[in-house]
């Protein structure tokens, strides 16, 4: 009953009546609190009677969505399991609104976890009809663009949390990739002689994907130039073509690699190898990559080698320096580590690389097999042909089994050991490797070799991780690459010292939040027959105190060839302090820096200023005053600019001494079927953006990294058979741009370079004012379309619709309905000079 609000009757009676309903409708509360929410689609027609009625029941009494296909977050009984794009139908209720319900295949259902097979389910279209599984039901949230599957836990096949189904995983495109690095360095000395030197340092990895297949290389160029000579070197680190398994969960490579190191020591070589991949399994079934921290004393040179290959050098401001961007050539070998500075003096110490205890679950069998000639960086070694095979398997109680055979003309050796969990307190391994070994012109020997590793994540005490080692080597032992080695063609070769002992120690200790945390890496080794030993320590201590990061840091290198013989042992010990305070009150993103370091050869300080600029904190800086006992005064300028298309730093440094100028640029390269694309330095696995026409758009969470002019831009890292998700800043989106999905999930295989297409829609933004020909405005809620896109728009009051992306002229097609005479046509045209960010336009619908 509608109320007249017409009637002439006195107030006192209108009050009463409104009493009336409301003690009415007071005494009904408990069935009213069971009705719905209800909008009168009528009270559109109050202020434009007779425009006609939009097909609102989706609105009405549906989900509130359109039908169609989205991109969603899929949990199955609370639990995340993938992010997928489902397609999404009406569907009708018997007793409430109608819901929009997801269209699942068997084969999605299978990789979700879900065996539907086992239960009585009709098929419509390849949807599966969930109703068939016993208290089974699907809730789409479109707001949190989340599908919730409610499924009996009978039906559950236990997947692990963050598996990744092979069907989801993407080999990407074909295409040629490089990686270059090139540094230069230029100094004079300020002396009477006034000598000149240059240093170069190319590093190139270009490499070619073929559908599955990865072809790789690395190689390394360097040059020094002084006033009377010229010493050049080019390496090839390695070269190989690799794919993945994934029935299989291994890697297949073909050509210059290195053995896996978990049972034996890492050996490289060339030829073949089928390993399995731990990265294919989902982070909860996982079970390391070094960084190397250090102090430089002055605009240094910082070289590490691995295996006897330069695989990385480079150029690093005054003062406590971590390198954390490693490429390492292989999976053990340890780093060794040469600070240059600019008075010409040199730090060295060592980094241990080892892998941690070769725990596995139980049931997971982890494999290697190798055929392959011996490969060394020193040419005059023989290239010998060996065998190698490894296997290692989770037993019950959180036992692993493992062992290992090589075999070659001159080794043989036999590896047996085992792995305990041991709970709260950790894991440890335990293993042996008899060897018979034939050095050059040596008798036949056999020895025996005893390793012993621990590592726990001590959480309750914040050791957050730790790998401690000893290895204990019989007089009549040697290690493959020990032999091999001794098979040179040189024939002034002596036998080398064997290794008896060697210790090994990592530690990452916090001390609470207050406290901070501190770091110790050792290396310790000694030999049969020989007073040589090496120790490699380095202790560290870094702290915050409302802002204020500080440092300790202590380093020892000690490597004796003779303890009777002064000029044989190097004992170097440095001491390091530094202390960092933010300007933020006065500069913001700048901090003011104090760094002392001392020697047995040199005490220096510095003071200086450092930061980051620009919108994006892409470019860093810093400014440092220093004096030296070996050098007097100096001065430090450094500089770090990430942009579109590379990398660029740039250092000076001056003091008593000598003046140094150090530049240096790095970066990528992609040749795919639409073009060539710049970028940062990437890592072997990348997602190559797509938006075209929205130039100058930034990465969500990737610092420099931008769309080129064509709208292309590289992601360098992202994670390989995982999904990654990768999102345009729509700030930055250029006038006249709009995306209609601004994130993608990718989830490539190593080494892939996986395509990411953004659907950009490039033109005016337009608010159409839609009239039909007897002068009416199009319905409010009707849909328009433009011509020349896939994309819906709402219209609203008074016929107006807010369009992006439009052309200067076209058409828009309307509809409201699905009956005759709900659907129309306008055909618009934009005026020739722009007025605002916002054009306004009329259009007849016919």
């Amino acid at each position: 009953m509608a109320w007249d609000y017409s009637t002439k009757a006195p107030r006192k009676t209108a009050r009463s009546l409104l009493i009336a309903l409301g003690c009415a409708a007071l005494s009904f509360c408990v069935q009213q609190v069971l009705a719905d929410d209800y909008f009168n689609p009528a009270l559109l027609d109050i202020d434009t009677p007779g425009q006609g009625k939009t097909d609102l029941s989706v609105y009405e009494k549906g989900p509130g969505i359109a039908p169609g296909s989205y991109q969603v977050d899929v949990y199955v009984n609370n639990n995340k399991v993938a992010n997928r794009k489902i397609a999404f139908g009406l569907q009708q209720s018997a007793t409430g609104p109608a819901t929009l319900q997801p269209c699942l295949s068997v084969e999605t259902l299978k990789s979700l976890g879900i065996q539907s097979d086992k239960f009585s389910v009709t098929k419509d279209d390849d949807c599966v009809d969930l109703s068939g599984l016993p208290a089974a039901s699907a809730t789409f949230r479109p707001g949190q663009q989340q599908l919730l599957l409610s499924i009996p836990q009978a039906a559950i096949t236990p997947v692990p949390h963050g598996y990744v189904a092979p069907e989801e995983m993407d080999n990407g495109i074909n295409a040629f990739l490089l990686n270059y690095s090139y540094s230069a360095g230029n100094s004079r000395s300020r002396g009477e002689d006034g000598s000149h030197q240059r240093n170069e340092y190319l590093n190139l990895r270009p490499g070619l994907n073929l559908g599955a297949w990865r072809l790789r290389n690395y190689s390394t160029w360097s040059q020094t130039h002084d006033d009377s000579t010229t010493q050049r070197e080019f390496s090839s680190v390695y070269s190989y073509a690799q794919r993945n398994i994934l029935s299989l969960g291994s890697v297949v490579t073909l050509g210059q690699s290195t053995t896996p190191s978990d049972v034996f020591d890492g050996l490289s070589f060339t030829g073949a190898q089928i390993a399995s991949d731990d990265d294919m399994l989902p982070d909860s079934l996982k079970g390391f990559a070094p960084r190397i921290r250090g102090v430089a004393h002055s605009n240094a040179q910082v070289v590490v080698r691995q295996n006897g290959y330069v695989i990385y050098q480079n150029y690093v401001a005054p003062g406590a320096f971590e390198i954390n961007d490693l490429y390492p050539t292989g999976g053990s070998g340890d780093l060794n580590v040469t600070v240059k500075e600019t008075d010409g003096s040199e730090q060295h110490f060592v980094v241990p690389y080892a892998s941690v205890p070769v725990l596995q679950r139980e049931g997971r069998f982890k494999y290697s097999l190798t055929g392959g000639r011996y490969r060394s960086y020193d040419h005059s070694v023989e290239q010998t042909p060996f065998l190698q095979g490894t296997g290692i398997y989770g037993l019950p109680w959180d036992i692993t089994a493992y062992g290992g055979i090589q075999t070659s003309q001159y080794y043989d050796s036999l590896a047996l050991g085992s792995g305990k969990n041991i709970g709260n307190w950790g894991a440890f391994s335990v293993d042996v490797t008899t060897a018979k070994s034939q050095m050059k012109e040596q008798k036949t020997t056999r020895g025996r070799a005893w390793r012993v590793r621990y590592s726990k994540d001590f959480a309750t005490t914040g050791t957050y991780f730790t790998v401690a080692g000893y290895r204990y080597n019989s007089a009549g032992f040697n290690t493959m690459a020990d032999v091999f080695d001794s098979h040179t063609h040189n024939d002034d070769w002596t036998p080398a010292d064997r290794r008896r002992n060697r210790q090994e120690a990592t530690i990452d200790q916090s001390l609470g939040d207050s406290l901070g945390s501190m770091t110790l890496s050792l290396v310790k080794e000694n030999y049969w027959h020989s007073d040589q030993s090496m120790t490699s320590l380095s202790l560290g201590y870094n702290g915050s105190w409302h802002g204020i990061s500080y440092g300790i840091n202590y380093g020892l290198s000690k490597n004796i060839q003779d303890e009777d013989d002064d000029d044989r042992r190097e004992n170097e010990q440095t001491v390091g302090f530094n202390v960092s305070v933010p300007l933020d009150r006065w500069l913001s993103n700048t901090w003011v820096n104090y760094t002392l370091n001392n020697s047995k050869h040199d005490t220096s300080q510095s003071v200086g200023l450092n930061g980051t600029a620009l919108a994006d904190n892409n470019l860093s800086w810093g400014v440092q005053q220093s004096h030296s006992q070996a050098s007097g005064y100096g001065t430090n300028l450094n500089s770090d600019y990430k942009a579109t298309y590379g990398e660029m730093t740039a250092g000076y440094s001056q003091d008593n001494q000598q003046r140094q100028l150090n530049l240096g640029v790095q970066g990528s390269m992609i040749v795919h079927a639409h073009g060539v694309t710049f970028g940062l330095p990437m890592g072997d696995t990348v997602a190559l953006v797509e938006a075209p026409g929205a130039s100058g758009t930034a990465i969500d969470n990737q610092t420099g990294v931008k769309t080129d002019y064509r709208g292309y831009a590289i992601v360098p890292y992202v994670t390989p058979y995982h999904h990654n998700t990768v999102a345009l800043n729509t700030e930055s989106l250029p006038a006249g741009a709009d995306v209609g999905q601004a994130a993608k999930v990718v989830t490539p295989t190593r080494g892939a370079i996986v395509r990411t297409h953004f659907d950009t829609r490039v033109g005016s933004r337009v608010l159409l004012t839609l009239t039909r020909a007897d002068g009416r405005p199009v319905p409010f809620g009707a849909t328009a379309a433009p011509a020349h896109d896939s994309g819906e728009f709402i219209v609203g009051d008074g016929g107006q619709v807010y369009l992006t992306g439009m052309h200067a002229r076209g058409n828009v097609n309307v509809s409201w309905g699905k009956g005759a005479g709900t659907h129309c046509s306008a055909h618009y045209q934009l005026p020739s000079r722009s007025t605002g960010p916002v054009i306004s336009v009329t259009a007849q619908c016919s």
